[in-house]
């Protein structure tokens, strides 16, 4: 179940109440298990979940292609989701050395030159280069709100969509977090052999260096996000040949000089 509704309160500024019912977006834990390990634990909405598995593991490094995903199971249990992943066995030492890494950063936060490194890795740089038209980016912005029908329906998620050179928006994820609407993306991208085409990612968040992370690692040539940015996320555009559309609106949109 993607949403719910709740009985609320409507408080008038005349003092007047009014019950109303209202959607809320579900917002869950979800439990990753790689090869029998317990990796991580996710708050996300629990839809589209084997895409975000396969998302997952591909932004956290943990395989190069999506035939190294040997199985993805979801399990739902009395308090929450459980997504056991099985990846193939000449992956085990970079899940166990990522691992290792999860457990210091969860441990002690980014405290030491180690965790700083594993902060902020290398990326590498995008293959596509060609320049998508003005035009497209405002066709897709002008059709993205009528594609989110969780975020239509209770105000609370976040989109990526997958828009082809022309702007026409081609898959479309929802999530209450952003990152996680990005790897559902992506996760559905590999299952279903799409890559970008020259085209690009149109996210309705704010630009973090996570998500310029995520479209690099996916090889995605240019990002548009419907927010402003920050200045790593920026800084990490320029260095991997990203080209980062920002602030984007029906009428404007930013671009980095």
């Amino acid at each position: 179940m993607r949403n719910r509704d709740v009985n609320f309160i409507r408080i008038a500024r005349d003092g007047e109440r009014t019950p109303i019912m209202r959607a809320v977006a579900v917002e869950a834990p979800i439990a990753i298990e790689i090869n029998g390990i317990g990796y991580a634990v996710m708050m996300a909405t629990p839809d589209d979940l084997i895409d975000f598995a396969h998302g997952f593991v591909w932004s956290e490094r943990l395989v190069e292609e999506a035939g190294e995903i040997l199985t993805v199971e979801p399990v739902t249990t009395a308090i929450g989701h459980r997504l056991r992943i099985e990846l193939i066995p000449e992956r085990s030492e970079r899940l166990f050395e990522r691992f290792r890494h999860r457990v210091s950063d969860s441990s002690c936060g980014m405290c030491g030159i180690e965790n700083l490194e594993q902060a902020i890795r290398p990326l590498p740089r995008v293959t596509e280069q060609e320049t998508v038209a003005d035009r497209a980016l405002f066709r897709a912005l002008g059709h993205l709100r009528e594609r989110q029908p969780l975020n239509l329906a209770t105000g609370a998620a976040h989109a990526a969509a997958l828009c082809n050179r022309e702007g026409l928006i081609l898959v479309v994820r929802e999530d209450v977090g952003r990152h996680n609407a990005f790897d559902k993306l992506i996760g559905a991208m590999l299952r279903g052999g799409l890559t970008w085409g020259n085209g690009f990612a149109l996210l309705s968040s704010r630009c973090s260096y996570e998500l310029v992370e995520k479209a690099a690692l996916s090889d995605c040539p240019t990002l548009v996000t419907i927010s402003a940015p920050t200045s790593l996320a920026v800084e990490r555009a320029r260095a991997t040949g990203i080209r980062l559309i920002v602030l984007a609106r029906s009428d404007s949109v930013l671009t980095p000089d």
